[in-house]
């Protein structure tokens, strides 16, 4: 039993980080249709939205962080966490809204699952994670799945307005995601989620005023429903706060290419949240893909990590 109590704590760890991760992707998803329903409500845009949950995460972090242990942070560790904030918030979040908005719907979907490739060749370059054959079949059914969810809705989606420069912007997003998932995990492992959340939703909402205070103030409040205040609510508080806080969790516990391929939940839950209101239908193409997407990421779990082959050579050496 001693020598089995490492591999379970192990299992019980990566449990913990694959429930944390997929409750925050699933946010993430139900994320879309609300923020698509609150656009255009008495004025608001997209960039409005962006400094909402950037500015109301940093003060949500900010008060929970009177209520927890607080943690020292060096001047190097806060120079981290701006650098961490601009790939993870302002440079994965700004392009993509700007792209969104220059191209076709279907190519800025499209290109989303760019993400857990890119995440997987950063981590084989810099981090020495082997790319294993399941790895990418994994990865490539993921794909696949997601790819059959949006084309599945590509008369809606449709390519009118698509653009070049679009899509390059929406590439920089995922790139941006990709290299904040590999690059920052002394952060994850060294601070609380609150400490890491403060700082950089702080420094991403400072970055972000000069670009979206003009739309933010050109608002209509008083013509805003209480349901849209809900909606936005969520968005914030839910699609924000929350997912940001359980995100460092997940990542102490997961590999960066884990993590990225739960990015394909988003399009199978908003598509899944669209059926349940009644502005789509569930059908055989949305039952396989979704099943393709879910075997997908347990094939990617399934891969062995660089420690668990180096470890498997020494005990057959």
């Amino acid at each position: 039993m001693l020598i089995l109590s490492p591999l379970m704590n192990l299992t019980e760890r990566s449990y913990k980080g694959h429930l944390v991760i997929a409750v925050a992707y699933i946010i993430f998803g139900l994320n879309i249709p609300a923020v698509k329903s609150v656009i255009g409500q008495g004025g608001i845009t997209g960039w409005s939205v962006t400094f909402y949950r950037m500015a109301a995460a940093a003060v949500l972090f900010w008060l929970a962080s009177l209520f927890v242990k607080k943690e020292r942070v060096p001047v190097r560790d806060i120079g981290a966490m701006l650098v961490a904030s601009l790939f993870c918030i302002l440079v994965n979040q700004m392009p993509f809204i700007v792209g969104v908005s220059m191209t076709a719907p279907i190519d800025a979907a499209v290109i989303t699952t760019l993400t857990p490739m890119i995440t997987m060749c950063l981590a084989a370059a810099f981090l020495r994670e082997p790319i294993t054959w399941l790895k990418v079949v994994g990865v490539a059914v993921g794909a696949s799945g997601a790819l059959m969810l949006i084309f599945g809705g590509g008369a809606a989606l449709g390519r009118g307005g698509a653009s070049v420069v679009g899509d390059l912007l929406c590439a920089l997003s995922s790139l941006s995601f990709s290299i904040y998932l590999v690059g920052f995990r002394r952060l994850f492992t060294t601070y609380s989620s609150v400490t890491l959340m403060k700082w950089m939703f702080l420094f991403a909402a400072v970055g972000a005023a000069p670009l979206c205070w003009g739309d933010v103030v050109s608002v209509d409040y008083g013509a805003l429903g209480w349901d849209v205040w809900a909606r936005l609510g969520f968005i914030v508080c839910g699609a924000t706060f929350l997912t940001f806080f359980l995100l460092p969790i997940g990542q102490r516990y997961l590999r960066p290419t884990v993590l990225g391929m739960y990015g394909y939940l988003q399009p199978v839950v908003a598509s899944l949240v669209s059926v349940a209101v009644g502005l789509d239908s569930f059908g055989l193409t949305k039952g396989l893909a979704a099943l393709l997407v879910f075997g997908g990421v347990w094939l990617v779990t399934q891969s062995k990590s660089r420690n668990e082959i180096s470890a498997k050579k020494i005990r057959n050496s």
